[in-house]
């Protein structure tokens, strides 16, 4: 016959360990989440067209947030979120053409900086989607522009002789930045000084990263698998 043994009770001292580690385990789980978004990545997702055919209306990108910190700065060609400065709340996504003290301007649709028109090149329409916010899905003129740091990347044009075709020159003031969006007839940016003008250094998220999911808003709704994992460059 097999006697019961009565069971062994934890000393006190050993729960009160348990609990700790229990409560740590817990504040651990809840805040590193917090800590990367703080400091590292924040999602984002694109309500607008105004980054086609870099960005499409439904991708959701991480944003990396210690890109430019402690003071660092924008690239020529790099896609930044940043608040407007009219409120200091809206979140816009743009590329950065002009840094402090260069000389922008819009000439018969094509960008120059510091007095010399940015190299580019025509390619193969853009189709697919609704670039223009004319409701159709019809072919968009596409350019493939390069900038003088050889990053390169492609532009619509939905306009010939378009509002912000050709515009005075903005000379960038220090500590800011000029931005502009890849669907030039169709973005609200730097070349409207009353809507978003020059952007403050402090006003910059991070730089956009990757694209870890895609919905077609604007179709059947479907995921655009060939989109996730893409680098927004």
């Amino acid at each position: 016959m097999t006697t019961a043994q009565p069971a062994r009770s934890e000393s006190p001292w050993k729960i009160g360990v348990y609990a700790v580690l229990a409560f740590a385990v817990m504040i651990g789980a809840l805040s590193v989440p917090l800590l990367i978004r703080a400091y590292l990545f924040q999602p984002f997702n694109i309500p607008a067209g105004s980054m086609i055919p870099t960005l499409l209306v439904g991708d959701y990108l991480f944003v990396a947030k210690y890109a430019y910190a402690p003071g660092g700065v924008p690239a020529r060609g790099d896609v930044v979120v940043f608040l407007t400065p009219k409120d200091n709340a809206t979140a816009y996504i743009k590329r950065v053409v002009g840094l402090p003290g260069d000389r922008i301007q819009m000439k018969d649709g094509l960008l120059h900086i510091n007095g010399t028109p940015v190299m580019r090149e025509r390619v193969a329409d853009f189709s697919g989607e609704d670039a223009c916010g004319s409701g159709g899905k019809a072919g968009t003129k596409r350019w493939r522009e390069t900038l003088p740091n050889g990053i390169s990347y492609e532009t619509l044009d939905c306009l010939d002789n378009g509002f912000l075709d050709n515009t005075n020159v903005y000379t960038v003031p220090d500590g800011r930045i000029f931005v502009i969006g890849d669907n030039r007839d169709n973005s609200t940016d730097s070349r409207m000084p009353r809507d978003i003008g020059y952007v403050p250094m402090e006003n910059i998220i991070g730089r956009a990263g990757m694209i870890f999911f895609s919905s077609d808003r604007g179709g059947d709704g479907g995921i655009r698998w060939g989109r996730i994992g893409k680098f927004v460059r």
